[in-house]
């Protein structure tokens, strides 16, 4: 989460969860990013109009995590949506 928060993406207005489970309000509809996401090979899910809901496993690596944040920056800054 604290990987997410330091992107300090523009399109981001809060970093928000619990453990693993994070939420990412977004200033546009969400849709777009998922769609993007799941080109990427991450799967990602809507919590309402403008939140990005982000749940893996508990027994993700970290190399993953990486990889996950990686492509949420590289979406959210327009280089790949």
């Amino acid at each position: 989460m604290q990987a997410l928060r330091d992107l300090r993406l523009p399109e981001v207005r809060e970093v928000r969860g619990l453990g693993l489970l994070v939420g990412l309000e977004l200033k546009s509809r969400v849709q777009p990013v998922i769609t993007s996401l799941i080109d990427q090979g991450v799967l990602a899910l809507p919590a309402g109009p403008n939140v990005l809901r982000l749940l893996p496993p508990l027994v993700i690596e970290q190399t993953d995590l990486e990889r996950v944040v990686a492509a949420i920056a590289t979406v959210l800054r327009g280089e790949e949506h």
